[in-house]
């Protein structure tokens, strides 16, 4: 039993598995709709949501699991990329202002302002080789660090892009005296400290879940089965091409199995795997050139305590923009930017977790870090336009669409491939590319997402004092404020239809963790398309994340999924194995749970 390649797919089995999906058959009773979307990242699911809001007849089919791939691996970060200015991508950084500042408002259940402080050891450096980074977009000889001038210039315009509607406080700059006050354990030999205000996205997963089940939703409401969505479901091929439309092979990645669907409108959103994707449609592209992105996870009181509650983000002596910043109890440390090798793995590797350690100590040289601390360790490959010569870290964050057009007579669907793309600007993107589906389809947009709330993001408690309420209302003898905080920090307001779920019937808290119940992951397997035990683990909930998964914890949470997704007793020992090998392989977790 081998994995399927690098963004960790799962191995297909033709004995696992026999529950029949309820999202592949409603594909397979109505094989077609006006658009196909392939990817379900935050891009091709945000996508889906605004066309079902539009009325329009899509289905969405991802290949693993709902933000698996890059979205699953970002830097959890919501914010305006201060660093893409000196590549002069201003409309970018203007647009993703403006919409972390919606998503503060339009998702707070998963949107949090962040507090972010950039170490300065300089004053003027870097002033003169700016310019020249700025227009051949290229590293010349040793990179000069930036000085206060040039990033006091660069937040000035950052704070000018959030004057019409901003929700975060403007810069603050602080003098050594004042930045070592606040943070005594910076290396001595800082100069100023400069603090503004970013987001933050601790549950990505849970967002792109969020997201999907809003579109899924609308569409219910406009025409039964008009927005369907599955995932484990590849595009294997085309099969034909007729007027207006194409019939593509789709293959059910858990039990081998293929059908056919049509369309006449499809979407590439498989974010690095673009290229590969038209090739599979029989028209190859050469759009993408990815670079590999990897993170770290530490358990470590000490470096929590020294971030004060902020994320650090600086430049390291490479020039390359890092980061380190505090999520709950644990500590992210990230990002290398290194050009990606579609034909391996994207893992993080020794010498990537090395250069983790020396940027820790480059800002705190008194904290000590070691392997040992790690808990969890990922990594993706970003889904960046070919570059050619361009080093990895000047090429352009922004998103294209590129259109294919039907064959000469029309024979064929409309191809609309999207070339890059970012999770702050997810739900901007999906309206441009909704666009140009509702202009193909002689449609007109009738409802904007600019406003409207996402999932359980709707009546969300706007105040500490709101949420303290609102989990003291949820409360019973049988649940706990611990227990009803998690919920809340899990699905938002959407924890009341788990609430409900919970209390109709008898319900145990698992024995290896107080974090879920027997009903709670019933729920899942019901509501939430798990196909595999280490979706649980690593996508519904932040287990995985935090280092908090045991062989305990993999036998028991199998256990309970094993009736509602039909597994039998092999498949069960199967699921555990997976999860033991997907762990290990592409997240540095070794975990050993005595399954034979």
């Amino acid at each position: 039993m081998g994995l399927k390649d690098s963004s960790g797919h799962p191995f297909t089995s033709s004995a696992a598995h026999s529950t029949a999906r309820a999202s592949v058959a409603n594909l397979r009773q109505r094989p077609n709709a006006r658009v196909l979307i392939v990817g379900g990242g935050i891009n091709g699911v945000g996508t889906f949501r605004d066309l079902a809001l539009q009325g329009v007849d899509v289905a969405l089919v991802e290949r693993g699991d709902y933000c698996q791939g890059a979205s699953g691996a970002s830097s959890h970060m919501i914010h305006g990329g201060i660093r893409y200015l000196e590549n002069g991508e201003f409309r970018l950084v203007r647009e993703s202002v403006v919409e972390r500042n919606r998503l503060l408002r339009i998702a707070p259940h998963y949107v949090k302002p962040l507090q972010t402080t950039i170490p300065i050891f300089s004053t003027f450096s870097g002033v003169l080789a700016a310019p020249l980074r700025f227009l051949t977009h290229k590293q010349h000889g040793k990179p000069k660090e930036r000085g206060a001038f040039l990033i006091k210039l660069g937040l000035s315009l950052y704070d000018s892009f959030s004057r019409d509607g901003g929700s975060v406080p403007r810069h603050q700059f602080r003098g050594r005296k004042r930045a070592l006050a606040e943070l005594p354990l910076l290396h001595p030999g800082v100069k100023y400290t400069a603090t503004y205000f970013d987001a933050s996205v601790h549950n990505p997963e849970r967002l792109t879940l969020d997201v999907l089940q809003d579109g899924e939703k609308a569409g219910a409401a406009k025409a039964e089965g008009s927005a369907r969505a599955s995932n484990y479901l590849s595009l294997a091929s085309v099969k034909s091409a007729s007027a207006g439309s194409s019939t593509v092979e789709l293959r059910d990645e858990l039990t081998g199995e293929v059908f056919d669907f049509t369309a006449d409108i499809i979407i590439n959103t498989t974010g690095a795997w673009v290229d590969l994707t038209n090739q599979a449609m029989g028209a190859a592209s050469s759009f993408m050139g990815g670079t590999k992105g990897s993170h770290i996870v530490l358990d470590h009181p000490g470096l929590l305590a020294a971030c004060n509650g902020r994320e650090i983000f600086f430049e390291h002596t490479d020039g390359r923009i890092v980061l380190i910043y505090p999520m709950g109890d644990r500590v992210l440390v990230g990002t290398t930017d290194v050009d990606a090798d579609m034909s391996e793995d994207a893992v993080c590797t020794d010498g990537e977790i090395d250069y983790f350690f020396d940027l820790i100590g480059h800002v705190f040289p008194d904290i000590a870090v070691n392997r040992q601390q790690i808990v969890y360790t990922f990594s993706g490959v970003r889904p960046l336009p070919r570059h050619d010569a361009t080093q990895p870290g000047f090429v352009s964050r922004d998103y294209r669409i590129e259109r294919r057009a039907p064959e000469a007579g029309g024979s064929g669907a409309v191809v609309l491939s999207l070339v890059g793309g970012k999770w702050t600007t997810f739900r901007a993107l999906a309206e441009h590319l909704s666009n140009d589906v509702l202009a193909e389809l002689g449609m007109a947009r009738k409802v904007s997402t600019a406003k409207l709330a996402i999932g359980g993001g709707a009546g969300f408690p706007d105040s500490d004092a709101g949420i303290q309420q609102w989990i003291k209302a949820h409360m019973n003898g049988s649940r706990d404020a611990d227990r009803v905080a998690g919920l809340l920090t899990r699905y938002g307001t959407r924890a009341e239809d788990v609430i409900r779920y919970l209390d109709g019937g008898p319900d145990n808290l698992l024995r290896s963790t107080r974090e879920l119940s027997v009903r709670e992951l019933e729920f899942m397997a019901a509501h939430e398309q798990i196909g595999h035990l280490v979706d649980v683990l690593v996508r519904r909930t932040s287990l995985a994340f935090r280092g908090l998964v045991t062989g305990e914890l993999l036998n028991e949470v199998a256990d309970t999924l094993a009736e509602p997704l039909g597994w039998d007793a092999s498949e069960r020992a199967a699921e555990i194995h997976h999860a033991e090998e997907v762990l290990k392989r592409y997240h540095g977790v070794e975990v050993h749970s005595l399954v034979a």
